[in-house]
């Protein structure tokens, strides 16, 4: 409103028809909640308006959600909705988070009050901000209509009798209707600011929401480590057993078959089947190694070494087993530390340590090679540092030129099973 061209751009009308748009929807809310009452206190002798009646008290949903977008005619800043998604689908679900929600009684309130209060203090503010400036841009028009051009009335307050006293009163309408363009804005605003206090998300269901939004990605993390459980012990139990069988089969048939063609062909079969079933192991292991569901983190980390490219030192205390996600988060994390330092380090040798203190499982892979490296230029650890993240951990990666190279994992977490109780 403080800009020049406020009186020539569209929101003194965007703001007029904001607080006039409010009288058609407050009688329509006023009269659905009437009728609703009416009805459901007559049915409730006979238990049938109970449920209407209860129903009442969700009415403040749908009215929010209309003045949340109502807001956008004033307000160009998007008001979000204070409630969160139910746990479970279908209406009883929806309707038991509701009910426990601050923001259903809030809408509820703001329902009431626009529909008995709000919409008729808005057609006042209308009224009273348009009736005398309309009312004196009229005089010339009522000079002209009436009275033979002699007089009109002005406001039921005096009476013009000349033209000049006409076109006199009109311009004092026209500088009047702008004043009113300010103050319909400054009322609207005003209104807006009251249905955003009411309707809006506050900070505490905010902190809630995002709360929620943590213990969620939680789920699906475990929901994944869970499902690729699944799948490993699946392949291991069934497709692996197979390819072993087979290929058990194709070496004895091998070895029966007379020299030909033929043991040519079993020979060449023998060795794609043992090479489909290393890639087999190979894929299990990539999805969730055996060793980490069976023996925990440190002795997972000693097996990855093992099969690392460049000797390394392993220094893992955990005296006890961590929840599933953190577990395989920190794995797989060292496997691809420790990948890269066969690929791009040319490193002689590497240390992975780890330990648990204070609440927090930290995990250390450092290397003696040529430094340099940028986790933002691949796609491995930026993809490992969202699912550490996503445990309300970090990643931090040290690599300067010429070396050394650390990367440093921390997770949050607490046993599940130490040696003791086990």
């Amino acid at each position: 409103m403080a800009r020049p061209g406020y009186l020539l751009s569209a929101w003194p009308w965007r703001s007029a028809g904001y607080l006039l748009s409010s009288t058609p929807i407050g009688i329509v809310v006023l009269l659905a909640i009437l009728i609703g009452v009416a009805v459901g206190s007559a049915l409730a002798i006979v238990l049938v308006g109970l449920p209407l009646l209860a129903l009442l008290a969700f009415s403040g949903v749908p009215v929010a959600a209309l003045e949340r977008r109502r807001l956008r005619m004033v307000d160009l800043r998007p008001a979000t909705t204070p409630h969160q998604e139910p746990s479970e689908p279908g209406l009883l679900a929806w309707a038991r988070t509701r009910f426990r929600e601050q923001a259903t009684w809030r809408e509820l309130g703001y329902t009431l009050a626009f529909a008995t209060l709000l919409w008729p203090l808005d057609l006042l503010v209308v009224a009273m901000a348009l009736s005398v400036p309309l009312g004196l841009l009229a005089t010339p028009v009522m000079m002209a209509t009436l009275h033979e051009g002699t007089e009109a009335p002005v406001l039921k307050l005096w009476t013009a009798t000349t033209w000049p006293e006409a076109i006199g009163a009109a311009f004092v309408g026209l500088l009047m209707l702008g004043a009113c363009g300010y103050a319909l804005g400054i009322a609207a605003v005003a209104r807006a600011e009251l249905t955003r206090m009411l309707i809006a998300p506050v900070e505490p269901e905010l902190g809630e929401r995002v709360t929620e939004l943590v213990r969620s990605r939680v789920r699906l993390v475990d929901a994944f480590e869970a499902e690729r459980r699944r799948i490993e012990r699946d392949l291991h139990d069934g497709a692996q057993q197979r390819l072993v069988a087979l290929t058990m089969t194709l070496g004895l048939a091998r070895l029966d078959a007379p020299p030909g063609p033929l043991a040519d062909q079993l020979a060449k079969a023998h060795d794609e089947a043992g090479k489909a079933l290393s890639e087999l192991r190979d894929l299990i292991q990539g999805i969730h190694p055996k060793v980490l569901a069976d023996f925990g983190l440190g002795e997972a980390i000693a097996d990855a070494a093992d099969r690392s490219a460049v000797p390394v030192d392993v220094g893992v205390d955990l005296p006890g087993r961590l929840s599933e996600a953190v577990e395989a988060a920190a794995y797989f994390v060292v496997c691809e530390a420790l990948a890269n330092v066969g690929k791009h380090s040319r490193a002689s040798r590497a240390e992975v340590t780890g330990r648990h203190e204070d609440g927090r499982l930290t995990v250390e892979v450092r290397d003696n090679g040529r430094g340099g490296a940028d986790a933002g230029r691949g796609t491995g650890l930026t993809g490992l540092a969202d699912r550490v993240s996503v445990l309300d951990g970090r990643l931090a990666l040290s690599s300067p030129p010429g070396g050394p190279t650390l990367l440093r994992v921390e997770i949050p977490c607490e046993w599940t099973k130490t040696e003791s109780s086990a």
